[in-house]
């Protein structure tokens, strides 16, 4: 697993900004920040007019905390009642992350004037507050909010509002079409909108299962992940849709353009030779660190074996819409442990997920990856190199823990893994090892693709 960089751990200064549960009988929030005075976090007031009735507040794993609130409250009016501080971000058990999570202080008060405050924008439908900071930047992590996102929010359908911490337009950019899927409304920035926002009910912070999944044991109407992935369908289709149009009109300018120069025979052979599907491969290839060094050598076996072979390279600015149509489409996916690995989430189940695993990660290869992609309903093959395999062999000596007990140097702390083990690395596969595995991935595709055996020499 990669973790983010110092980068991301960039501690963001106070702002002023409070927030106020207000109503009468029905329930309603306010984000009123004009009222109070500088603070080094940011307040959510809950006020009632009945007698202490306490924030009414549902702890959910230590990942989440769920709000309703009622009353009416005026700074220097109220009584209050009670004190709870919350930071809406679900990785709690990672505490220096959570450092640099901004926090939320909910303040019960109790209303003694029975005033109203004045609304700027009055909601009809309740809000999620969560924070997009922390280990944002990452595609694993923001993937790990985004499905807790899909968790906490599905059984609104849609009639919800987010209301975001630490916001960031390229992240509305990048996964925006998964939020229209979760809601009909645009999201708020909870530090950039001024205005007094007031809604019927607030969740502050999201549920979180475990890595990369959703336990339909615990969602209404027993959602799972397959629902989940419905739910990307539906986001990525319509630029899917479009990239489409674009490519077969592109054949068919191209088709015209060969009619004239290719014999009847030929256009029959190629018709032919479609009508037996091929296996699809898709290579996610890293540069730098944990690189498959012979790359280039592992698809020229793979398109022997009889695959056909996608060499994908995604980086911070590739478009999701166009890693999911390739994911989706594909059968099998190889890719050397790390954060890309979070796009096995892409693919369909019964699908084949080769997770190539270096020395020193056989541990997280498995718990943040390989064990989700089973759940999933993948077809999951961990292949841990052998020491020969890795970079490392020719840096150390044979009899060097590096070498020999890769968890003895894991259990000196994360900056020894990132260094030797994530940066420190890279991948020559044994070809001749490698290839079992393939063949057997190739076999059980091509007999699900054609609906008969296909027996491949190894």
């Amino acid at each position: 697993m990669e973790f983010a960089n110092s980068g991301y751990y960039k501690r963001t200064s106070p702002k002023l900004l409070y927030l106020l549960f207000l109503s009468f009988l029905s329930c309603s929030f306010i984000l009123a920040p004009h009222l109070f005075s500088t603070n080094t976090s940011f307040s959510l007031l809950y006020s009632t007019m009945v007698e202490n009735e306490g924030l009414a507040a549902e702890m959910d794993g230590g990942s989440s905390l769920k709000n309703y609130v009622a009353g009416v409250v005026e700074e220097g009016e109220t009584e209050e009642l009670e004190h709870e501080k919350v930071k809406p971000y679900t990785r709690k058990w990672e505490k220096s992350v959570m450092y640099t999570i901004d926090e939320l202080q909910l303040i019960a008060k109790k209303d003694t004037l029975g005033m109203y405050h004045q609304c700027d924008v009055q909601h009809d439908v309740p809000a999620v507050f969560f924070s997009t900071g922390g280990y944002t930047g990452n595609v694993y992590h923001e993937f790990n909010g985004i499905m807790p996102l899909y968790i906490t929010s599905q059984h609104f359908n849609k009639k919800v509002i987010f209301v975001m911490l630490d916001y960031h337009n390229w992240w509305i950019t990048k996964y925006g079409d998964i939020l229209s899927q979760l809601s009909d409304y645009p999201p708020i920035d909870f530090s950039g909108d001024k205005r007094t926002h007031c809604f019927p009910e607030v969740t502050v912070g999201l549920r979180i299962h475990d890595e990369l999944t959703v336990d339909s044991s615990l969602m209404e109407g027993n959602m799972g992940i397959v629902d989940f992935q419905n739910l990307l369908d539906r986001a990525y289709w319509p630029r899917i849709r479009s990239l489409i149009q674009d490519e077969e009109q592109e054949a068919q300018e191209k088709l015209s353009a060969s009619l004239t120069s290719e014999s009847p025979l030929e256009i029959q052979n190629e018709v032919q030779e479609d009508q037996v599907r091929k296996p699809k491969l898709v290579i996610i290839s890293r540069n730098g660190s944990r690189a498959i060094t012979n790359e280039n050598l592992l698809v020229k076996m793979a398109e022997e074996i009889g695959f056909e072979v996608n060499v994908l390279r995604p980086d911070p600015t590739t478009e999701l819409a166009k890693i999911y149509r390739a994911l989706n489409a594909s059968d099998v996916m190889i890719g050397v442990h790390g954060a890309a690995m979070t796009h096995f989430l892409f693919m369909k189940p019964v699908s084949v997920f080769i997770q190539v695993v270096p020395l020193g990660t056989v541990w997280a290869a498995e718990e943040y990856y390989g064990e989700p992609a089973r759940k999933l309903g993948l077809k999951y093959i961990g292949y841990q190199i052998l020491t020969k395999e890795s970079s490392l062999y020719d840096k150390y000596d044979k009899d060097d823990p590096v070498l020999r007990d890769p968890k003895s140097v894991t259990k000196m702390g994360w900056e020894y893994t990132k260094k030797i083990y994530l940066h420190g690395q890279t991948v020559r596969l044994d070809l001749g090892r490698f290839r079992k595995r393939l063949v057997r991935a190739y076999d059980y595709m091509f007999h699900r693709l054609n609906k008969h055996p296909h027996l491949q020499s190894q």
